[in-house]
């Protein structure tokens, strides 16, 4: 691939990378490059929403990451997957739109993040999505994203919050409304039955514009500097190295693994990090791969009486059923999404937001991350602890960049967390418990069948052997005023004491919001696309 120039340089066709590229191809003066590691297309296993098994588990269209052996966790390591295809991680994520709570953009502000309090970032959430609910104050329904209300009919769901209404648990209507706190329907990035990825809604609502060039299988190696100043970017296209130069900005948009860890293949960076596989420090950053932070998350399962779980599909006559009513786009198990209820609550009243996320699986893995298939029917409640304290770090493994890096959550580091995780296990357990499920529930599966809930001891070893990812990580690339020592980007993503290079994905985030992470991050990048147009045209 011989040199070539462009303004901007994209890095990385994900969530945000999708949604920045076509908003700056939006101006017809700027020459915009799109380049994703990944393939350009994932095919019908990405389309089909139903089929969110053949997408998560290690797979050509994933990074299949794995974490160091986290202590905590009884040296496991954990499996990460993180999207590899263009639209990232939205092409194989749950397909939940959650914004997160006020609160927690309004503590970003506090924390010196200027312009990214709630009010600053909401118009951007609804710039961004393309919703079914009417017109209000918190939604207005002509962005790019399509998002939908509920569509599944399983029993479960209702079972569901009426248990949790008989626990005396409050609803709300609308998560990303006036009310977090409560059961409800999750909204979700499904139209027609068809997943909702950035690439099948930003990307391809720009994709024919002549100043947008996409770049597939392309994985970037390094930034170029010269001095402070980054002037593009070296790739690796099937073995060929090349590089792609860039008159105005480099923005790094790979995620909170594949941006740090590209910063430090460049020599930006801690020290320890970058000297550690024999690089040079050529920009002193401390804040690079720290700051760490991701929802754990505990599944409690139970039995079923009736076949009404989705394994019930597993049978061949009634999948190819399934299959059909998907392409000719009528309602099915296929359209759906596989986690369809849930609920906000607060482990403790006298908190001033919820702490843990509860969503209902409409079956039963056998292992997490659909490793293995379930073969009876059965149903879970997952357990998301919302804001852990404890954090952990991205380096790099090696100087080659196309190695993985070491990742290290931390898990568990801080007790809270475990404390928070069990009383939200406790709440779960109790709502099963519901009149509302007796007609469902034959009983409660294992490691939680038969222990006390109130055996603090057990519950916490359980969680030590069982916690698992539910795929937030954030935090790497920590947004923050340009004089704090931890900062590795200002308020305008602008990575601090260096010209021409950004950063726009969830490691901006400098604290995990209280919710799934997709939708945030595309507002990151509605944002950032706002300020470099507005830089740029003032100079």
């Amino acid at each position: 691939m011989p040199a070539q120039e462009f303004d901007f340089i994209v890095v990385g066709g994900g969530s945000a990378g999708c949604a920045l590229a076509a908003r700056l191809s939006e101006n017809s003066g700027f020459r915009v490059a799109l380049v994703e590691a990944g393939r350009k297309s994932g095919g019908l296993n990405v389309d089909v929403p139903g089929l969110l098994s053949k997408v998560v588990p290690p797979n050509p269209m994933n990074w299949n990451y794995w974490t160091e052996p986290q202590k905590q966790l009884n040296g496991r390591k954990l499996y990460w997957p993180r999207g590899k295809v263009m639209g990232g991680s939205s092409a194989i994520n749950g397909m939940i739109y959650i914004r997160g709570h006020a609160r927690d953009y309004d503590e970003w502000a506090q924390m010196g993040c200027s312009g990214w309090s709630y009010d600053d970032v909401l118009p951007y959430f609804k710039k961004s999505e393309g919703t079914d609910r009417p017109d209000n104050a918190y939604h207005k329904g002509d962005g790019p994203l399509k998002v939908s209300q509920r569509t599944s009919v399983n029993p479960l769901n209702e079972a569901f919050l009426e248990a949790g209404n008989e626990a005396g648990l409050p609803y709300t209507e609308d998560f990303n409304g006036e009310t977090q706190e409560g059961l409800g329907w999750f909204d979700q990035t499904i139209r027609g039955g068809r997943r909702q990825s950035t690439a099948k809604t930003y990307l391809a609502e720009a994709e024919h514009r002549p100043n947008l060039k996409i770049i597939a299988d392309t994985q970037v190696q390094r930034v170029i500097l010269e001095g402070k100043q980054v002037t593009g970017v070296e790739v690796n296209r099937k073995g060929k190295i090349s590089i792609l130069h860039a008159a105005r900005e480099v923005i790094l948009s790979g995620g909170a693994i594949n941006s740090p860890q590209l910063l430090q293949l460049s020599g930006i960076g801690h020290p320890d990090d970058i000297q550690a596989v024999g690089l040079p420090v050529l920009h002193e950053l401390p804040g690079v791969g720290r700051n760490m932070q991701d929802h754990l998350d505990i599944l409690v399962a139970a039995y079923l009486k009736q076949p009404v779980s989705l394994v019930r599909y597993q049978a061949p006559h009634r999948g190819v059923m399934e299959l059909v009513k998907w392409f000719l786009k009528k309602p099915g198990v296929l359209s759906d999404i596989v986690l369809p209820v849930g609920a906000f609550l607060k482990t403790d009243p006298a908190l001033e937001r919820p702490d843990i996320q509860l969503h209902i699986l409409l079956g039963m893995a056998d292992e997490p991350h659909g490793f293995a298939k379930a073969h009876e029917h059965g149903f879970g409640i997952h357990i998301c602890q919302l804001r852990p304290r404890s954090t952990g770090t991205i380096s790099l493994a090696s100087a080659d960049p196309l190695a993985a890096a070491k990742i290290d959550p931390n898990y568990l580091a801080d007790p809270e967390d475990t404390r928070v995780l069990r009383e939200g296990i406790k709440i779960a357990r109790r709502m099963m418990r519901q009149p509302a499920f007796a007609d469902f529930i034959d009983r409660e599966r294992e490691p939680f069948a038969g222990t006390d809930l109130d055996d603090d001891d057990a519950v916490n070893a359980i969680i030590s052997a069982k916690g698992e990812t539910i795929y937030h990580p954030v935090g790497t690339c920590s947004m923050g005023p340009s004089n704090n020592a931890s900062s590795v980007v200002d308020p305008e993503l602008k990575v601090v004491g260096m010209t021409g290079l950004r950063v726009a994905d969830a490691s901006v985030m400098p604290r995990l919001i209280g919710g799934n992470t997709n939708a945030p991050t595309i507002m990151i990048a509605e944002k950032c696309a706002d300020l470099i147009k507005k830089h740029h045209a003032a100079v």
